[in-house]
């Protein structure tokens, strides 16, 4: 089993109007193995490994799908990570 991660994930849409790059960001990070926790400014993801890499391409892939696209990230193995 691999190691359990936390990301942060901010998506910023360039020259897009309204939110539609960050909702389906958001859907795409939701899936088996993989809790998300939407906030104000970031979403936090928590999941194992190689879910949270895959989810972290899929919502890339669904926002960029929209337009012009930044995602930052910051990952982490030493935040407290939720059992």
């Amino acid at each position: 089993m691999s190691e359990a991660i936390q990301a942060t994930v901010a998506v910023y849409p360039l020259q897009q109007e309204g939110w539609e790059a960050v909702d389906r960001a958001v859907a795409a990070l939701r899936r088996p193995g993989v809790e998300v926790e939407v906030r104000a400014m970031q979403t936090e993801v928590i999941g194992e490994t190689g879910a949270v890499f895959a989810a972290l391409k899929a919502a890339f892939e669904a926002a960029a799908a929209q337009g012009m696209t930044v995602m930052a990230v910051t990952l982490s193995n030493a935040c407290p990570v939720r059992e």
